[in-house]
């Protein structure tokens, strides 16, 4: 279940979920900044101190050396030179220094120590170096030099640091809520164009190479999808209409003759026609139930499907009326990656097509390629002119008046072949055939059957 929290924040402005979280990460991201910068404050500071120390301690050293160091302690610019014997007693003229053994011990070893003052006083900054007297003695040269300047220092940088961090956050946090309006104020004009639009019309583009020009040319895209699915919508209504006016009209007219004859014969005659009248209504309605279950999307999973043994079936069931029709099968077994049903479709209606406009003959081919299986259907009717060739899928179309309701097609069979290939992957496409009629060609995505029982017996 979703928090309360998280519902309260899906519920806020994007303007306002964008600058919020812009700021908190900008405020994160500095005050860790400012927190790393303070740590490193003070050793940079005590670095520069003991630069200065060590200079000043090593000056003296050489003083030392040479025999000319003053007798009493010097001091400069804040820094004071002390000069002692090995064990911390002081040599020149100032007091006892503020150290213990194991400072003076570290100060020997060349390390820089910091001592503290009882009662909250200033601590001061030590570093030494030890150098021989011209009598051979040795001495301990130290610099010292309070660090009131370097706490104030690290103490108020650090603040200042802080208080810039939460500037930054606040400003970065105004700039992106004014940034952020600006760009969705573009948006919002867009989507009240949107509301407005008329039928048929598309978005102005604001010509510009960013995202809103890219959401601006990508609706347009969508509009057109949505007026063309619009348009083949009210057309195939308006032929669905029409061609189901038909069969319902004559069913209407006949039956209104059968009640009015007295004669049995003509009433017996006149049942039969309304039986044929309802098969082709019947045969109407499935195949726009068909293509509506296609357009909705409801593709059942693929299987492997013999073609051959398909064709053959095919065949058989147009029955002997039929033109002369034969399988030309040039390998003994060609799968397809479809289903029986989706193949029993395409070649009945292919077959029936062919029926309707063969003068003589019917020739079912079957090829295998790498990676297709296909079905020729080839007939020696008189073929289709190449102007309607790129229709001939559509529904409801008729390439001539002759292929009208005399010639039983209702015009959805080729557009249930193309509908039921093309969902799979395939293509079906239509030419002329050797004899001058029509052929149509249809190619499924080969299931390798042979590698599938290799698989399995190895």
């Amino acid at each position: 279940m979703t928090s309360p929290l998280r519902h309260w924040w899906r519920r806020r402005s994007l303007r306002l979920r964008i600058t919020a979280v812009t700021t908190v990460v900008t405020a994160a991201v500095l005050l860790g900044l400012a927190l790393f910068a303070g740590r490193l404050a003070g050793p940079w500071l005590l670095d520069g101190v003991d630069s200065d120390l060590r200079a000043a301690a090593a000056t003296s050293a050489q003083a030392v050396e040479s025999g000319t160091a003053p007798s009493a302690p010097s001091t400069s610019e804040g820094l004071r030179v002390r000069v002692l014997d090995t064990a911390g007693e002081p040599v020149d003229d100032g007091g006892p220094p503020a150290l213990g053994d194991d400072h003076v011990g570290e100060l020997k070893a060349g390390l820089a120590v910091t001592v503290s003052v009882r009662n909250g006083g200033v601590p001061t900054r030590w570093v030494g170096t030890v150098a021989t007297a011209p009598d051979g003695s040795q001495r301990l040269v130290v610099a010292q030099a309070p660090l009131a300047g370097a706490t104030t220092v690290i103490a108020g940088g650090g603040r200042v640091l802080v208080g810039l961090a939460v500037a930054g956050s606040a400003l970065v946090g105004a700039v992106t809520w004014l940034v952020t309006g600006a760009t969705l104020r573009r948006v919002g004009r867009l989507s009240r164009s949107l509301r407005a639009l008329p039928s048929g019309t598309r978005l102005p583009e604001p010509g510009s190479a960013d995202e809103l020009g890219a959401l601006a040319s990508e609706l347009n895209e969508l509009l057109a999808r949505y007026d063309e699915v619009g348009e083949r919508l009210r057309r195939f209504t308006g032929d669905a209409a029409h061609e189901l006016r038909s069969p319902v009209a004559s069913i209407r007219v006949q039956a209104e003759v059968g009640v009015a004859a007295s004669d049995g014969e003509v009433a017996q005659e006149t049942l039969a026609d309304i039986l044929v009248e309802a098969e082709r209504l019947s045969a109407l309605l499935d195949g726009l139930l068909t293509l509506a279950r296609a357009d909705a999307g409801d593709v059942p999973v693929a299987e492997p499907v013999e073609l051959v043994t398909e064709a053959r079936a095919a065949v058989e069931r147009i029955g002997t009326d039929a033109p002369d029709m034969r399988v030309s099968a040039l390998v003994p077994s060609s799968w397809a990656l479809a289903t029986p049903s989706e193949v029993e479709l395409v070649l009945d209606n292919l077959l029936r097509n062919a029926c309707r406009h063969a003068e003589s003959s019917i020739v079912v081919s079957v090829l295998t390629t790498r990676a297709w299986a296909r079905v020729v259907v080839d007939d020696d009717g008189p073929g289709i002119d190449a102007e309607h060739r790129g229709h001939v899928f559509d529904r409801f179309y008729r390439a001539s008046d002759d292929r009208a309701r005399s010639s039983g097609g209702t015009g959805l069979g080729l557009a249930l072949v193309a509908e039921a290939v093309r969902r799979r992957g395939g293509r079906v496409v239509v030419g002329e055939s050797p004899d001058g009629g029509a052929r149509f060609e249809v190619s499924w995505r080969r299931h390798d059957r042979e590698r599938e029982e290799a698989t399995w017996t190895g």
